[in-house]
């Protein structure tokens, strides 16, 4: 009629809607907080799940019991002879006993297996649709989130390489410095057509430390390299042969790509040079001789409106120096 394994299974059955619950449950809400929130719709699904393992608990327990009751019945008429003359219908008294236990026993069956499986499948299943699509509604939503966050992070990430891209492009200060006459002379022949002695200083002091570009002429008009500065020369020819530590590069732009790692690499000269730095420079240090000369090579003229000046200093004509001049700082617009 009834077997332990029946009962057994039942409650296997209901477990494992209980463990698919906390399956859902745990594996959408994690383990970080100390009491996770849940919906009312999973409240009641995990309610349902426990009252019906309650139940069919109870009438596990009410059949052993009946079985255990109708032994006792048995015993206690044939045996003990207890009310035995008793016999209604000509039966003993002990059957219908057992067959009105049997009836409530069947009736709490049917009440467990018919009536509330017929009321609640078609609630649970309804449970665990509506369940199950609010979890996958969940999983969408998280995983629009994480794209929406990682396409910020893509947007911050190439914002942050575009700024340090911008920073390392304008860490580097180019200037121009140069000597240049009222006449926007520099030179003669290759060579200084004056000796002012606190100009070559103040070029010792600005350009110490860095790199110089220059052309192949103003490098060979040096008797060497000068010290403690590293020198770049442009030069269009090929197999140029310069002293150890020297860069030769074929243009500005090689040039540029040479110093990239000083903070303020310098344009030394000579005129073409000078002309094709002006576009690219961000300072000039210009040392304006106040008279004019015959040269070969020209500085190009400062364009106001390009360039503003920001410092300027003038110094009189003494025993070291033949000429009047000023130190003339220009920064770009």
């Amino acid at each position: 009629m009834f077997s332990y394994g029946v009962f057994n299974h039942s409650l296997h059955i209901d477990q494992k809607k209980i463990n698919f619950t906390n399956f859902i449950y745990i594996n959408m809400f994690g383990k970080k907080k100390a009491k996770p929130q849940i919906d009312k719709d999973q409240l009641e699904l995990i309610e349902n799940a426990q009252r019906r393992i309650k139940q069919k608990k109870r009438l596990y327990v009410h059949f052993e019991l009946f079985l255990i009751g109708a032994v006792l019945l048995i015993v206690a008429n044939t045996v003990l002879g207890i009310e035995k003359e008793f016999r209604p219908f000509g039966m003993e008294w002990f059957l219908f006993a057992i067959l009105l236990w049997l009836f409530f026993l069947l009736y709490h069956v049917f009440n467990v297996f018919i009536t509330h499986n017929f009321m609640g499948k078609a609630w649970e299943k309804e449970q665990l649709e509506k369940l199950v699509a609010k979890q996958k509604d969940r999983i969408e939503k998280i995983k629009q989130g994480l794209v929406k966050e990682e396409t910020l992070l893509a947007q911050s990430e190439v914002y942050n390489e575009q700024n340090n891209n911008h920073s390392q492009d304008k860490k580097s200060e180019l200037t121009i410095i140069v000597a240049a006459a009222e006449n926007n002379a520099i030179g003669k022949g290759n060579q200084l057509i004056w000796h002012l002695r606190d100009d070559l200083k103040r070029f010792k002091a600005l350009t110490s430390g860095h790199h110089i570009i220059m052309g192949r002429k103003t490098f060979e008009s040096f008797p060497k390299p000068l010290p403690n500065r590293t020198h770049v020369v442009i030069t269009r020819q090929s197999n140029y042969k310069a002293p150890k530590g020297v860069i030769v590069v074929n243009s500005l732009e090689d040039a540029l790509d040479a110093s990239k790692s000083d903070s303020q690499p310098f344009i030394i000269g000579g005129g073409q040079i000078y002309e094709q730095a002006m576009s690219s420079a961000d300072k000039i240090e210009l040392t304006r001789v106040h008279e004019s000369f015959e040269a070969d090579a020209f500085f190009p003229k400062v364009d106001d409106t390009v360039w503003k000046e920001t410092a300027n200093t003038f110094h009189k004509k003494d025993g070291d120096h033949d000429y009047e001049f000023s130190f003339i700082t220009y920064e770009r617009k």
